[in-house]
This record gives C-alpha cells, structure tokens and sequence, in this order.
C-alpha cells in the first residue's frame, strides 16, 4: 500500500535530482564550451580565455556534485555483487540497506565539511590564482548536491531495511523483483 506523505516525499527528491543533474550537466556544457573556445582563441589570437582552468575546474566541480543525487537515485554506484550473487533476497536487503545508511553517512558529512569549509575560506578571503573568484562560492555549490543526495540514499537505506521497494523513489512502476 503506498504511504502518500512517504510518495510525496519521494517524488520531491527525485524531481530535485533531476533537476541538480540537468544543472549539473549545464555546467558541464559551459565548461566543454569555454574550453573549446579558449582553444579556438589561443589557435587565432594567441591569447586564451584568462582563468580558463580554474573556471574549467569549477564547473566541473559544480557538475558533478550536482550530478550526484541523480547517480545515487538511480543505483548507478559501482556494486560489486560477486560476493553477494547468491544471497537470499533479505539478506541483499539487509546489505543494500547497511550500504545506502554507510553513503549517506558519508555524503551527509561531505556536505557538512564543505559547508563548514565555505564559512572558513569566505573568512579568509581565499581567492582564485588568475580571476581573483571567490573560493568560497566552490565550496558552498557543492554541499547543496551532496546534501541531497545523503537524504536520497538515506531513505533508499530506509526502503531496503524495510524491505519495500525503491519504486516511489525512482518514479517506477511497482514490480516483483523491485528489491
């Protein structure tokens, strides 16, 4: 029986997801193009884009942690299963679920750490090298895909340990072999 505040939950986190990875490959994009259009200038001008490393840098940056959600939404971790091809399905559970509360852990922490990190490099007044950015605007875009993507895995660890399928998190029809 679907839980509606548990779905609507669920159907927030994954639209949030979809649009931090959309984000996310946006910056992907601005970077690939600044790049190419540092190449181009260096190539007739002999002069590239000022900075064009430390921007490449941050976008990427930007990119993947923005994308990150979206990976951990979908289960696109790296899983080797060798160990576990032949387990009951509960005791896969249980061990999908241990995983999931373990990343969450850990990205619940990255963000905190990159968050507390922003506080510390804004007081300091870091900058970059050749544009003289802020640092502290890398830090602080980095914790929002972090810290949801910590709430996607630890209520993927909440499904798993208690044995319901992850079909409302990945907008999924409801299957058999959902777990």
């Amino acid at each position: 029986m679907a839980h509606p505040r548990r779905d609507g939950f669920a159907t927030l986190l994954r639209r949030l997801a979809s649009i931090f990875a959309l984000l996310g490959a946006a910056a992907a994009l601005a970077a690939a193009i600044m790049t190419v259009s540092s190449v181009a200038l260096r190539a007739l001008t002999g002069q590239p884009v000022q900075g064009d490393v430390e921007l490449t840098q941050f976008a990427i940056a930007l990119s993947i942690s923005l994308c990150v959600p979206w990976c951990q939404l979908q289960g696109a971790n790296i899983i080797v299963g060798f160990f576990t091809q032949n387990l009951r399905a509960s005791r896969l559970r249980l061990l999908d679920g241990i995983g999931a509360l373990l990343m969450a852990v850990m990205l619940a922490l990255l963000a905190w750490r990159t968050g507390v990190g922003a506080v510390a490099v804004h007081a300091a007044g870091e900058t970059s090298m050749i544009r003289a950015l802020p640092m502290w605007w890398v830090y602080a875009s980095l914790a929002p895909g972090l810290g949801l993507a910590a709430l996607i895995a630890l209520m993927q660890a909440s499904l798993h340990l208690r044995g319901l399928p992850l079909d409302a998190l990945r907008g999924t029809p409801a299957t058999d072999d959902a777990l």
